[in-house]
């Protein structure tokens, strides 16, 4: 697994991929690491189950829309990160930033753009769910290259389709797929450490 140091290199030496948001909602989220440079932990919200939330009960990174009080996608993710789990980027080394991503609710655009930013902090203090989410878990970052934990997810709107998920968990409540997984692939393509694949 790459160091703290090479992975901040590697987000350097590429320009992210934004992309237009004229017409749309925008939304930001954080990548936060913790611990030690040669093996951190990546933290992981499960969403509280919402009848209205499009994403109720998914796994995700903290993060949210832009409000008018923000001045831009980064400063939301940071403050929707100390809203969500009462965890303060203020201090947190940011090691760059992920290519945008379009949201999709049931395989259709929702007309919102996401932009994921990559931290790193030392020794946040325990984390302090609040009423948006169910639970925050830390998970080593290396494990999610482990063949054994990629998973073929079942959606219950997708009949006979599965969707590339990875267990972090609880396996019939903590796989990370859709937004959140294509944002992790992402990321570990920079690092030229591609996630295992179980589709074919």
């Amino acid at each position: 697994m790459p160091s703290l140091d090479e992975i901040r290199l590697a987000l350097a030496a590429r320009e992210p991929r934004t992309l237009p948001t004229r017409g749309k909602s925008v939304a930001g989220v954080a990548m936060v690491l913790r611990g030690d440079p040669g093996s951190p932990e990546v933290l992981f919200i499960e969403r509280a189950r919402h009848p209205r939330d499009p994403w109720s009960g998914h796994m995700a990174f903290p993060g949210g829309r832009v409000d008018p009080g923000d001045a831009h996608a980064r400063a939301a993710a940071e403050r929707e990160t100390l809203e969500e789990v009462s965890l303060s980027l203020a201090d947190a080394s940011v090691l760059g930033r992920l290519d945008d991503l379009e949201g999709h609710h049931a395989g259709r655009p929702v007309g919102m753009v996401i932009s994921a930013f990559v931290y790193h902090v030392e020794a946040p203090a325990p984390l302090a769910p609040n009423h948006e989410v169910e639970e925050a878990l830390w998970f080593p970052l290396e494990g999610l290259l482990d063949p054994a934990r990629s998973v073929d997810y079942a959606w219950p709107r997708f009949p006979g389709r599965t969707l590339p998920g990875i267990v972090v968990g609880d396996p019939e409540r903590h796989v990370v797929w859709g937004l959140t997984h294509r944002f992790l692939e992402g990321f570990f393509e920079v690092l030229k450490s591609p996630l295992p694949r179980r589709h074919v």
